[in-house]
């Protein structure tokens, strides 16, 4: 069930799943099942993701340098942290399999 278009070839040929996995703009991206091209998703998502990422490494160093002090979030930091460490890799995989558009790979490697 494809139901987001190449920025290539225009056909739908990306589901969810497959977009989530296509990377930001610096990586290779995943390949058209119609065209063969590589695909990403575009500067809303890279932008999103080092956002959403600066955020939550500052929520992690905050909690590790607080959680001393206040109270109720010194019984809780053995899960915060993992919890805050996870949701670096999970929560943009699921802004990206919904919410940005695909484009075109513009990364070119030496070997390929």
């Amino acid at each position: 069930m494809s139901i987001y278009n190449c920025p290539h070839c225009g056909e739908k040929s990306f589901n969810p799943l497959t977009k989530a996995f296509a990377g930001q703009l610096n990586s290779k991206g995943k390949v058209c099942m119609k065209c063969g091209r590589r695909c990403v998703n575009g500067k809303g998502a890279t932008i999103f993701n080092a956002v959403y990422s600066l955020i939550a490494f500052a929520c992690i160093i905050f909690t590790y340098l607080k959680a001393p002090d206040i109270a109720w979030l010194d019984k809780y930091e053995l899960l915060v942290v993992p919890g805050l460490l996870l949701s670096i890799y999970i929560v943009p995989k699921l802004a990206n399999a919904f919410f940005f558009k695909m484009a075109q790979a513009i990364r070119i490697d030496a070997v390929d």
